[in-house]
């Protein structure tokens, strides 16, 4: 009788421990990884994630050092520690379908944010998202921004030809923005009826100092030819400033326009002291915010058709197929920056 009696007992402790374990609670929890803090623009896209986190869900935010195999671990860590949902900056876009896999085989929601991948990646799996903005506009407003000082100011054509010569300092020659930011500028210059003639161009690989070298490059190799600066981002941007500065350019009436993609806080701080023409508002706040929002959804079990479409930002568009959140650019010049200071 005492034999059956603890089997009963038995039993009944595995039914009441299986049960307690089918209605375990999973705790929402995010990861992001960031491809490098030291990227000014993506430091106001975490600060933005991480603010919208706070008190909200739990968050774990890693530093992928430039680091594509170092970004891989730290999703492997992610998904070991259960995170609900990932939202990843990729290091290298094009190594995205490796982290697709590796989200898909633990079926945890993936959220990719301004750096994008190929249509194709996207298109891998019903659980990968993106949020960004149209790298196309923005190389668009770089170079109607250039067209209309162009025409503005006839003696920015130095030599008198009728042509703009130009330099380029682009990003990751890899990425698709880069590539956008480049090839639209020039395309929008010429859409205007100027035309144009490339120098020089080389990448900085989003980097101050390495925009400042590559600038100072340009200047020895060019010396009195180059009418217009173009870069892909801010941070390049100022650097091509500080090269042009140490060659004696902003004062005495030497001047040449820069153009550059961001409207960071320094940039920002350029336009008003006249050393920038014009850069294009990358809205750093607002995609931090819907990267959040959709992630969050995405980490606490939301139906993305439903739930996540309608958090897009009033003046963001989301794409047909539910998986793309696009927030859009503006044009920065010294006309309205200081609408954008706080930001």
């Amino acid at each position: 009788m005492k034999k059956i009696v603890m089997l009963f007992l038995v039993a009944a402790l595995v039914l009441s421990v299986g049960g307690c374990a089918k209605k375990a609670v999973v705790t929402p929890k995010i990861g992001v990884a960031i491809y490098k803090f030291d990227d000014t623009f993506m430091s106001y896209v975490r600060n933005q994630i991480q603010s919208a986190a706070n008190g909200k869900i739990l968050l774990s935010v890693q530093d992928s050092q430039y680091d594509q195999p170092k970004q891989n671990d730290q999703v492997d860590q992610f998904l070991v520690e259960g995170d609900t949902a990932l939202a990843i900056n990729m290091v290298d876009p094009s190594a995205v379908s490796v982290i697709i896999d590796k989200c898909k085989t633990k079926n945890v929601p993936l959220v990719l944010f301004n750096r994008e991948p190929v249509a194709a990646d996207m298109a891998a799996w019903d659980k990968v998202y993106y949020v960004g903005a149209k790298a196309q506009q923005s190389g668009t407003y770089q170079g109607e921004i250039v067209a209309e000082y162009w025409k503005a100011h006839p003696e920015a054509d130095l030599n008198k030809d009728g042509i703009l010569q130009y330099v380029m300092l682009m990003g990751d020659p890899s990425n698709t923005d880069a590539k956008y930011r480049t090839e639209f500028s020039i395309k929008a210059i010429e859409a205007a009826g100027i035309k144009v003639q490339k120098l020089a161009e080389d990448t900085a690989m989003w980097d101050r100092v390495k925009g400042q070298e590559k600038m100072a490059a340009f200047l020895t190799a060019n010396a009195g030819k180059i009418e217009v600066v173009l870069a892909n981002n801010d941070d390049m941007g100022l650097g091509a400033i500080e090269a042009l500065k140490a060659a004696g350019y902003f004062k005495n009436g030497k001047y040449m326009p820069v153009v550059s993609v961001d409207a960071t806080p320094p940039a920002l701080d350029a336009l008003a002291q006249g050393t920038l023409l014009g850069t294009v508002l990358n809205d750093a706040v607002k995609q931090g915010q819907a990267t959040f929002d959709l992630a969050y959804a995405l980490a606490t079990g939301a139906e993305v058709k439903s739930d996540v479409a309608p958090l897009a930002l009033a003046d963001g568009t989301v794409d047909s197929t539910g998986k793309y959140i696009w927030v859009p650019y503006v044009k920065v010049t010294k006309d309205n920056y200081k609408d954008f200071l706080a930001k």
